[in-house]
């Protein structure tokens, strides 16, 4: 079932996802004191593609500096990341085959907002 999910989700909205987090890693990579940023976006590009089966856990190696950065990234780039994962999640609301879909995208948020100290692990 996870693997017809994760089909379903590429095609109506992870590939979008994911090149949005692309974009945000791309633009964090060039600056290059937030290259931090930009590889926790590739990560959760990755995770956006594929969400069915992992899940995102809060790492016990964060600190104060994935603190620090996490209001960095909300202020940059969470916030507008996160409103694109309620905004294709209304659509997806609407039919029965998409509600899980939905309901997965809403579940990225939090990390969409804060990903530093955060690893993406299978379940």
């Amino acid at each position: 079932m996870k693997f017809v999910l994760n089909i379903i989700w590429l095609v109506l909205c992870g590939f979008w996802m994911a090149i949005a987090y692309v974009v945000a890693g791309i633009i964090c990579c060039v600056l290059i004191i937030t290259i931090p940023f930009g590889l926790a976006s590739f990560r959760i590009a990755a995770y956006a593609l594929w969400p069915f089966g992992r899940q995102a856990v809060r790492s016990e190696r964060a600190g104060v500096g994935s603190a620090i950065g996490n209001v960095i990234w909300f202020v940059f780039a969470g916030w507008w990341l996160a409103l694109l994962h309620l905004v294709t999640s209304i659509p997806l609301f609407i039919t029965i085959i998409g509600i899980p879909l939905a309901i997965a995208n809403l579940k990225m948020i939090p990390i969409s907002l804060l990903p530093l100290g955060r690893e993406i692990v299978s379940t």
